[in-house]
């Protein structure tokens, strides 16, 4: 995390979307979220249709959903939201409705939307199911609501994953999978 600090001290904050994406990557990592694991999840949702998919081609797919700013800035964002609910830095009612991620609030599932539609409406198919069924990391990230805040986290990384099967989807489609 220095490396990534001085790094932006070095050049002008948004010049490089190379840094802001690994930057992402190492905010997604401390929240205990790793592209291997939304790689699987990319694997489990494509599997079926894909034949011969390797998880090397799905985490390729989720590191070129993460290179779009759009989708940095959501990252960015529900994560500097869920931290500051977690450390109490955030005025009622929103911090109450943060801590108990209250199934009415939805700004999560809207900034997760922000990604889907990112290669096509099929994302937003991939992410209900997502969403709902809540597998692999996203279910080990809702889980921990006693222990932290994950209301945004959980949404980003199905929607990350979601915008990343729909990409695969596509590429298999037009004949340009690297399998």
């Amino acid at each position: 995390m220095a490396q990534l600090k001085e790094k932006l001290k070095e050049k002008p904050q948004y010049s490089s979307s190379q840094l802001l994406k690994e930057t992402a990557v190492a905010w997604l990592e401390r929240r205990g979220v790793t592209l291997e694991d939304i790689a699987r999840l990319v694997y489990d949702v494509q599997k079926k249709y894909i034949r011969e998919l390797t998880l090397a081609a799905c985490r390729e797919s989720v590191e070129r959903v993460l290179e779009k700013r759009e989708v940095q800035n959501a990252v960015f964002t529900g994560i500097a939201l869920d931290e500051m609910a977690e450390q109490g830095q955030l005025a009622e009612p929103l911090a109450s409705m943060l801590k108990s991620d209250d199934g009415l609030y939805g700004i999560d599932e809207v900034m997760a939307l922000s990604i889907v539609n990112i290669y096509g409406s099929i994302g937003f198919t991939n992410f209900g199911y997502l969403d709902k069924v809540k597998p692999g990391i996203i279910g080990v990230v809702n889980d921990k609501k006693n222990e932290k805040v994950n209301t945004f986290l959980d949404d980003l990384v199905a929607a990350i994953a979601a915008a990343a099967s729909s990409r695969l989807a596509h590429r298999d489609r037009d004949g340009r999978l690297n399998r």
